[in-house]
């Protein structure tokens, strides 16, 4: 589209913006935008075994999942770490799921090489659809219809489309009063709601409890599954070893810490207590990141992300895991989609 600015790093290929990025976040926070994420992998698995197999595969308890639900998943490695993230509904056919990109195939691979003599299969469909993102408050089923699935929730409403219809349904929806939104104003509003990004805002040892994903993609009363046991054990007997918060760093500063840059308690000499994952300027709340620290740095101590000074909103609590009941603190900056 004319204006449009191509994004870098895991977004390469789609719309950083289009000239306005604060204007771009108030369009999906107060009316009805439009963002392109046709990047993202798309999964689908078929088959009359496909939620029970994915039910034993993932996090989430699918065996029930009814049709134009939607839900998360992760997929853990045997010592519980995350190695993949799943956004997935089911249209009474097949389970469709959006992933982030570049990691459809690697997914497509653990999902063969598990499905042993079950009726399912699973095909990477990321060359024939693809994923738009409608938010704010002005989204509805009646925006969205036609397409060959929709996922929804209080955020956002995700709508898989074929890939050749991908400039019509922009059409569409810009008529239907969308406006066009990049990845920046889609980042900077999903920082402030707390919402982890798998790859961005986690590492390779990353389990669940530190990203706040318990509750949201991992279902506490199921059956087996790889990974179960460190989600177990810290749940009823411990804690994570670090946790995730939201930085509002110093305004003053006129760059973004980048994604990876040490985590340093200001005034203390020593070695880093975490790293930075997603930052973003957002149009109410300044320049804002989220980053993972350690369990044990003091909630109220001023932070050093990439060497720009930070306070913490506490989105996993220090004392979560060990039963401990907990209440994640996140935000609302989005109203829920009308229904």
């Amino acid at each position: 589209m004319p204006g449009a600015v191509e994004d870098e790093g895991p977004d390469a290929g789609v719309a950083a913006h289009y000239g306005s990025p604060l204007g771009e976040q108030r369009a999906l926070a107060g009316g009805l935008g439009l963002v392109d994420r046709s990047h993202r992998g798309v999964v689908r698995i078929a088959g009359p075994d496909r939620l029970s197999w994915l039910h034993s595969l993932t996090t989430q308890h699918l065996e029930r999942l009814a049709p134009g639900e939607t839900t998360q998943a992760l997929i853990l490695s045997p010592q519980g770490h995350v190695e993949h993230h799943l956004t997935l509904t089911d249209d009474g056919t097949a389970v469709w799921a959006h992933v982030e990109p570049g990691t459809a195939g690697p997914l497509l691979e653990f999902l063969d090489s598990m499905r042993f003599l079950l009726r399912v299969e699973a095909a990477d469909v990321t060359g024939d659809h693809a994923v738009l993102t409608v938010m704010g408050p002005g989204t509805g089923a009646a925006v969205t219809s036609g397409a060959t699935v929709t996922m929804r929730d209080a955020f956002c409403m995700d709508v898989v489309i074929p890939r050749e219809d991908l400039a019509g349904w922009a059409d569409r929806l810009r008529s239907a009063g969308a406006g066009l939104a990049g990845m920046w104003a889609h980042e900077a509003l999903r920082i402030a709601a707390h919402r982890p990004r798998f790859g961005v805002d986690t590492d390779h040892r990353t389990i669940p409890h530190e990203a706040g994903w318990i509750g949201s993609a991992v279902h506490l009363d199921k059956g087996c599954y790889r990974g179960q046991e460190t989600v177990a054990r810290v749940h009823n007997l411990g804690h994570p070893p670090r946790r995730l918060v939201m930085l509002h760093l110093d305004g003053s500063e006129d760059r973004l810490p980048a994604r990876g840059d040490p985590v340093e308690v200001a005034g203390a000499a020593g070695a880093a207590v975490g790293f930075t994952g997603s930052a973003a300027w957002h149009y109410e709340l300044g320049p804002i990141a989220l980053a993972l620290v350690k369990r044990t740095v003091p909630a109220d101590a001023t932070l050093l992300a990439g060497g720009i000074p930070a306070s913490q909103e506490i989105v996993v609590p220090p004392d979560a895991g060990g039963a401990v009941k907990v209440t994640l603190r996140r935000r609302d900056d989005l109203r829920a989609p009308s229904r």
